[in-house]
This record gives structure tokens, sequence and C-alpha cells, in this order.
């Protein structure tokens, strides 16, 4: 077997709508107002079309739909949306996981339903803090109640897995703020929850803000214990920290984004998706007018690049690591026979001499350490243009 062979069953889909953009936001998203959605949809369809022909799917494991918001799709759009998936990729594995991202305040009674019925199975809330101010400060316009009230409309429904994501780092956050957060986060008894380190990404309102030095970032010092705290009391509450920023019960980790760290095929559909076919990675157009235009004759690519077999290993240790299980000789051999030693054993042995790095059970392979955990990025920059 190699890389490039493995057949996709992941499909990530993106709807790039959204009721507002907030500070932090570099997604490629666009506010909702005045979008021709159903052109959208439409244009979706055709590339759907075309990307089925050209790579017939197989049994879909995993599909994601991400944004933006999709859940700002009216109910009857929400529908058509979810029919025209269903139609191109019809066979599922058993333990199929359908997941979609959902704002608090997003999600009435009635488009649950619909979504419940089209075969969504996950429903994952972007809450990012429990403190009303803050929220304001990162452009969020939900409440903390917005959030109550749409797990609890999930659960009415019938949806019994649920995920939030929460932010850490964020301008005037106090590690205070950040455990109270943390305890009404546990409270609600979820099944799974990812929390992310503010990244100030550039054309974003928060990058310009920083770069005119307003924008009052916690201390590294103080970002570093609130990483500290996020671990432990998710660990307390028993939940398995099986990536860097995600925690989960057992058996409720996400599968689509563990193929994404497993470095696995997938389609990426829709403006601005990133697909990753038979060894090619590619980007699809972002603006929705050009998106649509595009989509009328031919796959709207904006860019598409075939990695070689040593862009393919490193994109295999960068992605890989980031779980905290790490990677395994077997997979790597798997799909480059080869050994991860004989690629990449300069930079195993310098991390691994940092303490950044440790072997796994018997020689399996090769994971972050505790200490490795705060210096993710450090750890993977070593995988790239180093191979031995």
């Amino acid at each position: 077997m190699t890389w490039f062979a493995q057949a996709p069953d992941a499909v990530y889909i993106h709807i790039p709508f959204c009721t507002n953009k907030c500070y932090y936001c570099d997604f490629n998203s666009y506010v909702l107002k005045g979008q021709p959605v159903l052109d959208y949809l439409d244009a979706m369809e055709r590339e759907l079309d075309r990307t089925v022909q050209a790579v017939p799917p197989g049994v879909i494991k995993t599909i994601f739909v991400g944004g933006g918001t999709p859940t700002v799709l009216l109910p009857d759009q929400m529908e058509i949306f979810l029919r025209m998936v269903n139609t191109y990729f019809p066979d599922r594995a058993a333990d199929f996981e359908f997941t979609m991202e959902a704002n608090p305040g997003t999600t009435d009674l009635d488009k649950l339903t619909v979504m419940k019925a089209y075969g969504v199975n996950r429903v994952s809330f972007g809450a990012q803090s429990f403190d009303s101010e803050l929220l304001k400060r990162i452009g969020r316009i939900h409440n903390p109640d917005d959030v109550f009230r749409s797990l609890e409309n999930a659960r009415t429904v019938g949806f019994r897995n649920l995920s939030i994501d929460l932010m850490f780092g964020l301008p005037e956050q106090t590690l205070a703020i950040l455990d109270q957060s943390l305890d009404i986060a546990l409270g609600l008894d979820l099944q799974h929850y990812s929390i992310y380190g503010l990244k100030v990404e550039e054309h974003t309102l928060f990058h310009n803000l920083y770069m005119k030095d307003r924008l009052p970032l916690p201390e590294e010092e103080e970002e570093v214990a609130m990483f500290s705290l996020i671990m432990e009391k998710l660990a307390k509450a028993g939940y398995g920290q099986y990536e860097i920023s995600n925690f989960a019960k057992p058996g409720f980790e996400s599968k689509h984004n563990c193929a994404y760290w497993q470095n696995k095929s997938y389609y990426g559909i829709g403006a601005g998706a990133h697909g990753y076919v038979r060894g090619e990675r590619h980007a699809n157009i972002k603006g929705v007018g050009p998106y649509i235009e595009a989509s009328r004759e031919h796959l709207p690519r904006l860019e598409t690049n075939l990695l070689s077999r040593n862009e393919a290993m490193e994109d295999f240790m960068m992605v890989g690591m980031r779980m905290l299980s790490g990677v395994k000789e077997n997979d790597f051999a798997a799909q480059f026979d080869t050994s991860i030693r004989a690629v990449f054993g300069k930079a195993l042995d310098k991390l691994l001499h940092m303490g950044l790095l440790e072997e796994t059970e018997q020689g399996q392979g090769y994971r972050l350490s505790p200490q490795g955990l705060f210096l993710g990025n450090e750890v993977f920059a070593e995988f790239i243009g180093h191979i031995t």
C-alpha cells in the first residue's frame, strides 16, 4: 500500500455563511444577509456530482459539516442540503459519524428535527466561553443561556453525541474566568469537549489590534497555566485527552478529526474547502460568487498539489503527533514501506534527548511527552525538511 492508494471514506463539507464575523475568525465565512444560499447549494451539488464521478465513494465512515455556521440554513434549506448529501454518499459504515457544527441560538427544534431525520448524529456547538463579557469582547453574539437552550433542544430531539468548543488565551481572560467556564461546561455532562488556544491570525480584527498593541492577551506563563488547568480538570472529570485540544468520554472521540490526524484521505466539498484524495491536496475557490460560477464548468479548484513521498511522510508525522497515542511504526510502514527511524532518525534522537518525545510501549512508535504537549509546534517543525 502507498500513501496515495487510500480510497476516501471521510467527507468534509463547507457552509460558509455566518450571522456575523467573530473578531478572531480567519475561516472562509461570510455574513449571511444577502447571500445566494440556494444558488450555493446548487453549486455544491454540481461539485458533488463531478467529485463522485471522478473518484467514486465506497463505504463512508464520517461526514463533517463545518463553516461558517451550517445551522444558519433554514429548515427547508437544511432539508435540501442533507437530502443532497445522502444522495451522493449513500453507503455508510455501521458506526457512521455525521457531525454538524452549530452556533448556540441557531438550532431550534424544527431545524434539529430535520438534521436528526436526515442522519446527523453528532452536533458540535461553538460555546467558546461561559463569561458573557468575554463573549462580547471576542465578537460572539450568543450568551450562555443560548448554549444551555441549544443543548436542551438537541437532547429533546434525541441527539446523544454532543460537543462544545471552548477557547483559552483570550483577551483579558484570566485563569479564574477560565476555571469558572470549565466548571459550567463540565456540569453539562457532554460526550466531548474541544478546547483551543487563541491564535491571532492575519486578516482578522484581532490581528489588526495586535499589530497596534491594543490586544490585551494573557502572558505566556498564564496561558501555560490555563492549559495545565484544562488537562487537570478534564482528566479528573473522566475525559480522555486523545489529541492536544480534544477530550472525550470513552468511545466518543471525533472519528472524523481522527481521520485527519491519521493522515487519511477525505473529500473536501464547498467554497474554500480542502480535500486530500489520491495523494493530492486541493483547496477550493473561496468566494461564494466565484465558487458558484466555477462550478458550472468544472471542479471549483483554487489550487492542487500532488504530494511527493517525502511530503507525505512529513505530513504523517506532523498530524499524527497531535494525537496522544502518537504515531505507530506499523502504520508508517504500511503506507511507506520503511520505518520512522530510517526516515526521521536525527529528528527523533534530538526530540527524545530534549524530553519532548517518548517511545510508546514495546517500541511501537513515538508520542509527545507531557512536556512536549506544551511545545507541540516546535516538535512538529522538526519533521519538516529534515528527512535523513
